[in-house]
């Protein structure tokens, strides 16, 4: 199993908007990095877990986990013109981008801010805490999923 960290800007997706969905789960669309892409893409799995991070918001911080439970397929976005994630260079023919379905898994009681896990000796090297890192889809190890994990819990 691979742990991971999906980036969503709270006013466009949140966690209580996954919640909210049938089933409380929905595709992960509108990833153009390629880099994230090729993580979603080459190394997401059915299954692997990860955590819902709210970004550029007053408080960012990971408030949730989610699960993966569909593997990357073609992101229909961008294929149309009316979405803010509309590629012209993309198309079903020849799909550039992918998504995955995650579903809703659970919502932590407090956020566990990105100031917090600064703090934390035992994150030491996680991707996100990392100078200019912007990816919105990480990998995370299990060792930093336990620390986290626990943080929630608490």
């Amino acid at each position: 199993m691979n742990y991971w960290l999906f980036k969503s800007e709270p006013d466009a997706f949140s966690i209580d908007d996954l919640y909210a969905m049938k089933g409380k789960r929905d595709h992960w669309d509108g990833i153009r990095n390629y880099q994230a892409r090729n993580l979603m893409r080459d190394e997401m799995k059915k299954g692997d877990m990860g955590f819902f991070y709210h970004s550029s918001c007053k408080v960012p911080g990971i408030v949730g986990v989610v699960e993966v439970v569909k593997e990357a397929y073609p992101d229909h976005t961008a294929w149309d013109p009316k979405s803010s994630y509309y590629d012209p260079k993309s198309s079903e023919e020849n799909p550039r981008w992918c998504m995955v379905d995650v579903k809703f898994r659970q919502k932590y009681d407090e956020v566990i801010s990105l100031e917090r896990l600064r703090t934390v000796k035992r994150l030491e090297g996680m991707v996100l805490l990392q100078k200019g890192s912007r990816l919105s889809i990480q990998p995370v190890t299990k060792a930093h999923w336990n620390v986290i994990t626990k943080l929630g819990q608490s």
